[in-house]
């Protein structure tokens, strides 16, 4: 049966209020932003709609008939007025007559372009004849689990006439594109009365009169085809479960082992970022007796195959004896015999003009017992990966409990996915940045340092965990940040790093959230002040607690880390001028600094064969945005140079060789340029940004 979430009814959600001041492209807007809410209706990028709308052509005055319809690229849910291409009718009509055949229908995406409407930049999709030849005004192209399930049945024709009788047609596989939109055309003209077709192994085509009639159709079909499946897909899940589910904390201690050790294996050409999914669907599938054979069969959705390859791989782990250590070593021989058979793939599959191939590792990885995991260029696409293959699993949970399910066939599979079209589309992508794929995680990243380095390595491609012991401050940075850059690059670990247990439970977290960990920069820090023999043991321990001890236990685990991956690493220390130059009333604290410098040169010489760097950047008087310097270290400081607290900065500057302050974006800048492959070949290396000290010259 379908599970709780696939069997709720679709709610209606047109709103007549808000519809009624609308222009018929808003009112395509508002229905395309209530059809990608739900995940049960498209998924991110999945589908597309159109409308085709009456408007003024601004170069002949003239009322012109024009398509809007989704343009290439973009996602119903989210789009705005801009992500719709618009194009003239009469010129899509046109092109029936220079249209050569099946085996030229790839050309025609090249005539669209001159169909456009306005002078729009949006370029159009492949899906556009799909949505101009339905002679309807409005159109919705979905990819709902429920129709799905029908389409990649084996008697899927049988179950759409059995389900909606005349109301909705059906068309046998086709690859979307030209052809697909002639057919589409030729149905409605043979069924007039249609409401809709269901398109053999990929999904839902329905159509209206009006905007609000067309969104109310698809919502229609939709839960007819969930209360069908409610009614007849009354066994249990799959079969039927042959393995234990294990507890949540289990499955997560489980997961951060196995997720840096596959990163590791499979982010030789390109760095990866990973997702980890235990909802009830994947529990239902990968405890299932039939996981190894549905899982072989791959997709049947085109949307689907995309994002998750031609099959997942399914890791040997036995959750009745939840001892990882075995998978571990076997993960080398499995994803290296995955590659294998990925190239074998290719080469059966293979045209005379196929791009060369691409990456052969396995984007989606079946644990036993534990969930999914999914890898990919960053987290977003990890993330939306994962969410395809659960609607996979729907899919496949309808079908295989009403009929046989059938995967996209092989030949199929593949020149979608090495589809020339697909890859002018792949080769138009802009250049990564030099942190994609990259993670890290910046202690003390909500005070000003931290945050500016968490900013300026974002501003880069890279995922960061920003750890701190102020709650509130960290909280603060996460909102500020992933309103920037968005939700998936950031995460945030509350962290006391002279915790053993805390350091531990905070790197698991990011391995969870990430999948593995690239850069480390050691940030957290403290400063006092007071005479030597004012300094008392509570404050000399507290100085070494937190800038010794701290920065080694982070270190570890950061090395622990990196020597799973076995890909290399980088660790930036945060430390000071004064580790090199002493300060008057400053004992413990410079003493603490100068630890962390020469703990540094240490790490740098156990990490250099396994390919981790580590180097420090000494800052100096970086006040503004500090949490140190709003604390009683500002005062102690002016106290000591005979001055007040706001005379400091200028202090600072004037007594500063180049007679510059330091801010915290410096500071961020020097320590981009150590955890990037600018300074590739560098390591045990010291940075000063202090605007100029002799004393902390460091030769």
């Amino acid at each position: 049966m379908l599970d709780k979430h696939q069997g709720a009814r679709l709610a209606n959600l047109w709103d007549d209020g808000k519809a009624a001041g609308m222009t018929e492209p808003e009112k395509l807007l508002y229905r395309s932003n209530l059809l990608g809410s739900d995940k049960r209706i498209t998924n991110y990028g999945g589908g597309n709609t159109s409308a085709k709308v009456m408007e003024k052509d601004p170069l002949t005055g003239e009322i012109v008939e024009v398509l809007w319809v989704k343009g290439s690229g973009g996602d119903v849910g989210t789009i705005k007025m801009d992500g719709f291409s618009t194009l003239y009718m009469d010129k899509l009509r046109a092109l029936k007559g220079i249209y050569r055949g099946v085996e030229f229908e790839d050309e025609m995406v090249g005539y669209l372009p001159h169909c456009t409407f306005n002078l729009n930049p949006r370029a159009a999709s492949i899906d556009t004849p799909l949505h101009a030849y339905v002679p309807k005004p409005h159109v919705d192209h979905m990819h709902p689990d429920a129709i799905i399930a029908i389409a990649a049945s084996k008697n899927s024709r049988e179950l759409t006439s059995k389900i909606f009788g005349d109301e909705i047609g059906w068309l046998p596989w086709k690859r979307p594109g030209y052809e697909l939109g002639l057919w589409l055309e030729k149905l409605c003209q043979e069924n007039p009365d249609a409401r809709g077709v269901v398109l053999e192994s990929h999904g839902l085509f329905t159509w209206g009169d009006t905007a609000k009639e067309a969104y109310e159709t698809t919502i229609e079909i939709i839960n007819r085809a969930i209360a069908w499946f409610e009614t007849e897909n009354t066994g249990p899940a799959f079969g039927g479960r042959s393995k234990p589910v294990l507890a949540a904390a289990d499955r997560a201690a489980i997961a951060k082992k196995l997720m840096p050790v596959i990163r590791g294996l499979i982010s030789a050409g390109e760095s990866k970022v990973g997702h980890f999914d235990d909802s009830q669907a994947v529990l239902d599938f990968v405890t299932s007796t039939s996981l190894e054979p549905l899982a072989a069969l791959g997709t049947s959705c085109p949307d689907h195959f995309l994002r998750t390859k031609i099959r997942p791989l399914v890791v040997d782990f036995d959750p009745a004896q939840p001892d990882v250590g075995n998978t571990l070593a076997g993960l080398p021989e499995a994803i290296a015999t995955y590659r294998a058979d990925y190239a074998a793939y290719y080469e059966r599959c293979k045209r005379a003009d196929s791009p060369a191939m691409r990456d052969p590792n396995a984007v989606v990885y079946l644990v036993p017992g534990v969930g999914m995991i999914t890898f990919a260029k960053d987290k977003a696409t990890a993330r939306i990966s994962a969410e395809f293959y659960v609607n996979a699993i729907n899919v496949m949970r309808g079908a295989s409990g009403v009929s046989t399910y059938v995967g996209l066939p092989e030949q199929e599979a593949f020149d979608i996915e090495y589809w020339l079209l697909e890859e002018a589309k792949l080769q138009r992508m802009p250049k990564p940045k030099s942190l994609a794929g990259r993670i890290a995680l910046v202690t003390g990243g909500a005070g000003g340092i931290g945050k500016a380095t968490a900013n300026r390595l974002m501003q880069e491609g890279a995922c960061v965990v920003l750890a701190d012991i102020d709650e509130t401050a960290l909280e603060a940075a996460q909102t500020e940040l992933s309103t920037r850059y968005g939700k998936d690059f950031v995460r945030s670990v509350n962290m006391n790093v002279t915790s053993e247990a805390a350091v531990e439970s905070g790197f698991g977290d990011a391995l969870l959230a990430f999948g593995g960990l690239d850069i480390l920069v050691s940030n957290a820090g403290l400063a006092t002040s007071a005479a030597v023999e004012d300094t008392t043991l509570a404050l000399w321990n507290k100085n070494m607690d937190i800038l010794a001890t701290g920065y080694f236990l982070v270190s570890r685990e950061a090395f622990r880390i990196f020597r799973n991956q076995k890909a290399g690493g980088n660790v930036v220390f945060v430390a000071s001028k004064n580790g090199l130059a002493a300060s008057p009333g400053a004992s413990a604290y410079c003493t603490a600094k100068a630890a962390e410098i020469h703990l540094a040169r240490c790490l740098a010489l156990e990490g250099a064969s396994a390919q981790i760097r580590v180097n420090v950047v000494n800052p100096d008087a970086v006040l503004r945005g500090s949490k140190i310097w709003t604390g009683e270290w500002k005062e102690q400081r002016a106290a000591a140079y005979k001055m007040d607290v706001d005379e400091l900065e200028a202090h600072y500057r004037e007594r500063s060789m180049l007679k510059l302050s330091v801010f915290p974006e410096d500071i961020a800048e020097a320590i981009y340029f150590l955890a990037s492959d600018m300074s590739a070949k560098s390591t045990g290396n010291i940075v000063n940004v202090d605007a100029g000290n002799a004393q902390s010259f460091t030769r």
